[in-house]
């Protein structure tokens, strides 16, 4: 059997390296991931009891989508893993995408590379009106590219469960504030960027509209 050369020797290391460097980064988003939802829950003791019908689990769950995020998001989500930052205001759960991520207030990086984030200017998460949530493309929105009309989304909130179902997507130029307007109905607005895949700025953004269901209290 031929032995391998030096150079074939240093790139495999290398590889290996590399490997085991991305598989500890993949580790270090899902501890941040669930330790938002853990943050949440802890201060909201009353989410901890609820079980079955209500939609809950006990710890957190739902291990999102990262294989398809970009190395840039896993990047700056492994640098807020040290930054720190207050608690989130609630936890959003789409089942059916496995998305189950914290919420934090205001749509600044720093919340957005730890989860995703209410839009300051829209409703309060348990206040009826337009509430905008926020998230990146290439990170923990990226499955919003596979929802349909009619999906669930859950919003756990400190006293209450909000469900709402999907009713509208477009796709929209950025300037579009509109779809942010204020309404009287609790509706929930995810914005992200569109498209999905693309490199660099990208042009649009993705717009999913969902109106409430309805609300259980904590």
């Amino acid at each position: 059997m031929r032995k391998p050369t030096l150079l074939e020797t240093i790139t495999f290391g290398l590889g290996m390296t590399l490997l085991a460097a991305f598989f500890q980064l993949r580790a270090g988003q899902e501890d941040q991931r669930q330790a938002g939802v853990q943050a949440f829950l802890d201060a909201n003791p009353a989410h901890l009891a609820m079980s079955g019908d209500a939609g809950f689990l006990s710890v957190p769950g739902g291990i999102p989508d990262q294989s398809l995020w970009s190395h840039q998001r896993i990047e700056e989500y492994s640098k807020s893993l040290v930054a720190g930052g207050a608690a989130p205001l609630a936890v959003l759960s789409i089942d059916r995408l496995a998305i189950e991520v914290p919420v934090y207030n205001g749509a600044d990086e720093h919340n957005l590379n730890r989860g995703v984030a209410r839009v300051r200017g829209t409703a309060k998460v348990e206040d009826v009106g337009n509430l905008g949530i926020a998230g990146h493309r290439d990170g923990f929105f990226r499955p919003l590219k596979d929802i349909g009309h009619g999906d669930l989304i859950e919003l756990k909130t400190p006293h209450s469960v909000i469900r709402y179902r999907v009713v509208s997507i477009e796709v929209v130029d950025p300037d579009n504030v509109g779809v942010l307007a204020p309404t009287d109905t609790r509706t929930l607005t995810l914005v992200t960027c569109f498209p999905f895949y693309f490199v660099g700025d990208a042009p649009q953004r993705y717009i999913v509209k969902a109106v409430a269901q309805q609300i259980l209290a904590t």
